[in-house]
Formats: C-alpha cells, structure tokens, sequence
C-alpha cells in the first residue's frame, strides 16, 4: 500500500483523537463557545448514540455495526483498482471516521462530539463524523466522474 494512504490514514485518526482528548480535558461538558459567531460552535458533550442520540446506550449494536463496516471497508479498499484515486480516498476517510468514533466508543463507552452548527437543526458532531461525510462526497464524486467500462466492471 502507498505510504500516502498510510499517512493520511494514521493524521487523520491522530488529529481526530488529539482534538476529542483536549476537548475532554479541557472544556467542561455542555459548555458552548461560540466559534465563528452565528454558523459554528464548540458545545463538548459525549454521545452513547447516533446522530440526534438515536440509539442512545445500544453499544453492543453499535460495536457490531463498527467491527463489521471496518471489514467491509478494508476489503472494498484491498479490491479496489489501485489507479482509482478518488475512490480509494473516500474509503480512506469512512475508515478513519468509524475507527476514530470506534476508538471513543470502546475506550470511553460513548463518543465525544464538540461542533454545533447555530443556523440549523443539526446535530452536534465531531471530527471523525465529517471524515464520514466527506468519504461518502467523494464516493458520490467517483460514481459521477466514473467511465461507462468502471460502471459495468463494477
């Protein structure tokens, strides 16, 4: 494998765990900082569920459903075609988000999330959730730029 996929693979789950550890430490839990004022705070809480809490406290659901999309991850990333960047790369990024929430799910029994959007109803998040969306904006852009031949292999 290409030491950039490693790399980037290793940044983005330290970078994710470094940011939860100093949010843990260091802002009491439910405070709220505004961070660009009207659109972005940081609001610590910790998560035993989904986003919106859905399945608050299921964390044997929650550690099957993580073991078993890691599995699927690393092989849709082994089976991959090597020249497929985009692709690759958004597997990259849905694996480093669900290890990153695994991480806090199994070593803190619930996940840290620490950005609220002002203007909308959403819910509050961390850094390995927008690895998540991210992988999945580049899976949509791989699907859209793929050639009619990809297509049909696939």
């Amino acid at each position: 494998m290409p030491v950039v996929y490693v790399v980037l693979f290793v940044a983005l789950i330290a970078g994710d765990q470094a940011l939860k550890y100093y949010v843990a430490t260091n802002i009491p839990t439910m405070s709220f900082h505004e961070f660009i004022p009207g659109i972005l705070s940081l609001t610590h809480i910790t998560n035993t569920g989904a986003a919106w809490s859905m399945l608050e406290g299921k964390m044997i659901f929650f550690y099957i459903v993580t073991i078993v999309a890691v599995i699927i991850l690393l092989y849709l990333f082994v089976k991959s075609d090597k020249k497929d960047y985009i692709y690759r790369f958004s597997l990259l990024f849905l694996l480093a988000g669900t290890i990153g929430n695994a991480i806090d799910r199994f070593t803190r029994h619930f996940v840290v999330d620490m950005f609220s959007f002002d203007f909308i109803n959403f819910p509050i998040f961390n850094l390995a959730d927008t690895y998540i969306t991210i992988g999945v904006i580049l899976i949509i852009i791989s699907l859209i730029f793929m050639t009619e031949g990809e297509k049909n292999s696939k």
